[in-house]
Order: structure tokens, then C-alpha cells, then sequence
């Protein structure tokens, strides 16, 4: 079996989605979790300054979102053939899509501006996305009418568009939430749930 390893702040964010693709499958990985201090010494050492970094028998990877339909294909969790695998990716892309969206407001640096932002995510933005995101997890899935890792990206990150959205983005919306249910009920992602380190996002 392949080594893996995680780099990454001590946060869920980006990096939970590789976590919990590991953990379905009960694969081990180093988790290790860089300090906010220690950062600058080490950017300048990662491929685009940037964390996660998964590496995989000491090769290094970058960006998340391929990083996670890699370990997708290692767990068994993408399409069977390459019309599934699209449908699969159309949904992980808006859910990322809506992820860029709350970021532009959240690390907005303007407070005047951030104000004006989230006024506008509030009231258009996010009821647009939970509308569409609502309609695509009809039955509790995302793609495929089955689990694939479309669902376990967002349950990974949900914590973090949560805490960015400053709300619990599933209330009122059953299928977001049975999704939500679904994966968490998962004996290797339950598992993980309960031995990581507790943070806020």
C-alpha cells in the first residue's frame, strides 16, 4: 500500500475532503498540520506556495480538487465510465464554485466593502446556490444517484463554508442535509470524526 501524507494548517478547510476520502477506505495517512507561525519559513518549499500537499510514496501533489478525484479513484467513489465521471465532477466544481464565492467575501480586507459583499451573499448569492445544490442531491447524493466523491467533498468542506458563510447552510434544505447525514454515518468517516483534532473550520 502507497504511503500518503497530508500537509496542511490546523484546520478541516481544503485539506478535510483528502482526509476523508482516506478515512472511507481506513487507509492510513501522516496528518501533519503546520503551524500559522512556522508557515513562512516553509512556503517558499511547496510547488506553488500553497497548501494541501498530498504526498504519495514521497511525490508531492498539489491542488485540492485534483488531489481528491486522485484519491477518489484509489477508494472506488468515481463514475463507471466517463459520462459518470463528468456528472460526478459537474456537481464537486459548483460546490467549489460556491466555495470561491463565500471566500470573496470572507477574505474580503475592506470592511466597508466586505459589508456591502455579504449583503449581496446573504440575500442572492447563497439562496441562489442552496437552490440548485438542493435540486442536485435529490435522494441524498450528488451524482449517480449513489455515494460518490462528490458527496464526501462537501461534507469536507461544509464546516468551512459554514463557518465563511457564518450559517449553517444545510438548515431547511433536506437533501443537503440527508447528504450530510449520510456520509458522516459512514464507518471509517465516523471514525476519523472522532479522533481528529477539534478546530473551528
Amino acid at each position: 500500500m502507497p504511503e500518503y501524507k497530508i500537509q496542511y494548517f490546523n484546520v478541516k478547510a481544503l485539506a478535510e475532503p483528502l482526509r476523508f476520502l482516506l478515512s472511507y477506505k481506513n487507509i492510513p495517512f501522516d496528518d501533519v498540520r503546520i503551524q500559522k507561525e512556522d508557515w513562512p519559513a516553509i512556503k517558499d518549499t511547496m510547488p506553488m506556495g500553497q497548501m494541501p500537499i498530498l504526498e504519495i510514496d514521497g511525490k508531492r501533489a498539489h491542488q485540492s480538487v485534483a488531489m481528491a478525484r486522485y484519491l477518489a479513484k484509489q477508494v472506488g467513489l468515481v463514475g463507471s465510465n466517463d459520462w459518470e465521471d463528468l456528472e460526478i465532477d459537474m456537481a464537486v466544481d459548483t460546490i467549489n464554485d460556491f466555495r470561491n464565492k463565500i471566500g470573496a467575501v470572507q477574505y474580503e480586507a475592506d470592511e466597508e466593502v466586505q459589508k456591502k459583499k455579504r449583503t449581496t451573499l446573504d440575500n442572492e448569492i447563497i439562496p441562489f446556490y442552496l437552490e440548485k445544490l438542493e435540486a442536485l442531491a435529490k435522494g441524498g447524493h450528488f451524482a449517480l444517484g449513489k455515494l460518490t466523491w462528490a458527496d464526501l467533498y462537501f461534507v469536507g468542506i461544509l464546516d468551512y463554508l459554514n463557518y465563511m458563510a457564518k450559517k449553517d447552510l444545510t438548515v431547511n434544505h433536506p437533501n443537503l442535509n440527508k447528504v450530510k447525514e449520510t456520509v458522516l454515518a459512514l464507518e471509517g468517516i465516523k471514525a476519523w470524526v472522532a479522533k481528529r483534532p477539534q478546530t473551528d473550520l
